[in-house]
């Protein structure tokens, strides 16, 4: 079965249990757990009940889809995402953003963890991102490309919509909710860097390092949609200072964060 044809039966899975035509896509991932709560008439799918849906092997990842109303407007939220460090492919691991776009999407949120490169980051800042730089090695658009999916050699460069980075960051100066702005850096993951890799990105230009997202975003411009992304700042990297991770620490940091992020990205839903 091709892409396509996948795309399509995950697509009339959905549509049999929900007959909401959502306009907007958001993949809940770190600092956005919460914001599938306040979707409303949601209608929840698990991953393992869709055709062709990886399933979600992270704990903190519900694995589920819920389609239903937020902010006045019809969304599809994805409770879990996927990663390359799990072992699926980049089409794989993108394959919820075709299906969202299948459904009707015409914008994509996307959330994240991410280490703080930039020394004037501090864990808890949510930063607005801009750019981004792929070190993940791969590129989920490798192979035959289906015109009607996308175009052969999607632009690039402006992959997070200019209109929506201003409306975010209009919305959180009217909150009063401080905006970190930076490019974002992608590797695979799942073991984090280490001093000379954080140096190294911090030269090519990295103000925050996760391991997701730009895959997402790359197939979102390739289909056409608007894109808006968050990254919360969890943990600073500086290689100088470089302290051992702590995982129940920055777990702590990002639930404290999530209340902020959830009000910009409800405020910008409501005025896309």
């Amino acid at each position: 079965m091709d892409l396509k044809q996948s795309i399509e039966a995950a697509k009339l899975a959905i549509e049999a249990v929900s007959k909401s035509k959502p306009e907007i896509g958001i993949i809940l991932g770190t600092g956005l757990g919460m914001l599938g709560e306040k979707i409303e008439s949601g209608v929840h799918i698990a991953y393992e009940s869709i055709p062709h849906f990886p399933i979600s092997t992270v704990d903190s990842h519900a694995g589920e889809l819920i389609v239903g109303h937020l902010a006045g407007r019809n969304v599809v939220a994805f409770n879990g995402r996927f990663h390359r460090y799990e072992g699926y492919s980049m089409k794989e691991l993108t394959f919820p953003v075709r299906v969202a776009k299948a459904l009707g999407i015409h914008t994509l949120i996307v959330a994240n963890a991410a280490g703080g490169l930039n020394p004037q980051f501090a864990a808890g800042d949510i930063m607005l991102i801009t750019d981004h730089i792929n070190l993940m090695m791969e590129n989920p658009l490798v192979g035959e490309n289906d015109d009607e999916l996308g175009p052969r050699f999607p632009d690039m460069s402006a992959p997070y919509t200019p209109e929506l980075l201003r409306l975010a960051e209009d919305v959180a100066l009217e909150e009063k909710i401080k905006l970190q702005r930076g490019v974002y850096l992608a590797c695979v993951g799942p073991c984090l860097e280490t001093r000379a890799e954080y140096r190294f990105m911090r030269i090519a230009g990295a103000d925050a390092v996760g391991m997701s997202t730009v895959p997402e975003v790359i197939v979102a411009v390739h289909a056409g949609l608007k894109v808006l992304g968050f990254s919360v700042i969890t943990d600073e990297c500086l290689p100088d200072a470089l302290q051992p991770a702590d995982i129940n620490k920055i777990i702590e940091t990002a639930n404290a964060t999530e209340p902020l992020l959830t009000k910009i990205v409800m405020k910008c839903i409501a005025q896309l």
